[in-house]
């Protein structure tokens, strides 16, 4: 289920950071736990996942913020832009999701799927056709696929 291909690039508003990515991500997602709002100020949060080692950053250190345990969110300290969600993912290992708005181009990104559906806020919902999981998409059955309310 690759959604990018050969490389990527992007950063912050600021320019301070930017980040490099070789290869594929394994999902793109939209996320809608409370931890991914507080972190990007939005009702959701688009996240692409890679394997940590696809990633390379260049500029100024990004700031790391443990949010879980286990899990940080990276973020620039000059501009605040959210930038990425990490940890250590089951069998998947090391991974590092990046905040599609911070790709310089984040249409070559297309969403997989929802994950923490049930976190959404009540009032915001997307009309797509993706299916809809109650935590992580890696290793769950969807609770279903679409909008909660048809239209």
């Amino acid at each position: 289920m690759s959604v990018t291909t050969n490389k990527s690039t992007g950063g912050c508003m600021c320019g301070a950071v930017r980040f490099e990515i070789n290869g594929a991500s394994s999902r793109v997602l939209h996320c809608h736990c409370q931890s991914c709002r507080q972190h990007t100020g939005a009702p959701m949060a688009t996240l692409a996942v890679f394997e940590a080692g696809q990633v390379t950053f260049s500029g100024d250190e990004r700031k790391r913020y443990t949010s879980a345990p286990g899990v940080e969110r990276a973020f620039c300290a000059t501009c605040g832009t959210s930038l990425t969600w990490e940890t250590v993912f089951g069998d998947e290992g090391k991974m590092c999701a990046v905040h599609i708005s911070a790709f310089d181009d984040p249409d070559a990104l297309n969403p997989t799927g929802h994950s923490f559906y049930s976190e959404r806020i009540s009032w915001f919902d997307i009309a797509d056709e993706l299916p809809r999981h109650e935590g992580f998409v890696a290793g769950s059955t969807p609770l279903q696929f679409g909008p909660k309310t048809p239209g």
